[in-house]
């Protein structure tokens, strides 16, 4: 039976929805408990807000006369894609430029080093309000920026950094997980 209750949007948790870790880091296995210290928020995201491509890529193989007869999958790509705009915030830096790459405080004077290192493999949280509250928590065990949009500087636009995040299986073959719960009213 079809229940509009079931339908719903995705709004970004209060306090931060998307958070950083070093690869290693313990890993959430629900939607309600707390995150921890290693954990950083990289605050705001644009109003577009994130994307998941979860989609095989296939091969066709066709029989004399064009009939498809045996689709092989040959690739399943699991990406997500956001743009970050507080752009000085130093953990937003450390996650598109690399931890090693920036240094400083606002207050002492921040230095951002472009380069050609390979990006860091991190872990990533994502953290909505679904309709009626129901909290949800995407969990992305291993994944590294694979794509930094165009940076414009305009005075009509916040700058953003649109980041493409590549999902790596964890030991268990798994590129990323989800939770949801209706939180408590107790």
């Amino acid at each position: 039976m079809s229940t509009v209750t079931n339908v719903s949007a995705g709004k970004p948790k209060i306090g931060g929805a998307i958070f950083r870790a070093p690869l290693g880091a313990t890993l959430p296995t629900n939607s309600t408990t707390a995150l921890g210290d290693t954990f950083k928020a990289l605050g705001y995201v644009s109003e577009d807000g994130l994307t998941n491509t979860n989609s095989p890529e296939v091969e066709n193989i066709k029989a004399w006369g064009g009939d498809i007869v045996l689709p092989i999958q040959t690739e399943k790509n699991d990406k997500f894609a956001f743009t970050l705009i507080e752009v000085l915030n130093t953990d937003v830096l450390e996650a598109v430029y690399g931890s090693g790459n920036v240094t400083g405080t606002l207050a002492s004077g921040i230095t951002v080093k472009a380069n050609s290192d390979e990006a860091e493999e991190a872990c990533w949280v994502f953290e909505m309000v679904m309709r009626n509250g129901v909290l949800k928590r995407v969990v992305v065990p291993d994944a590294k920026i694979t794509e930094i949009g165009e940076i414009t500087y305009s005075d009509s636009a916040a700058v953003g950094y649109a980041c493409t995040i590549t999902a790596l299986p964890d030991s268990t073959g798994n590129t990323h997980y989800e939770y949801m719960v209706t939180p408590s009213t107790t």
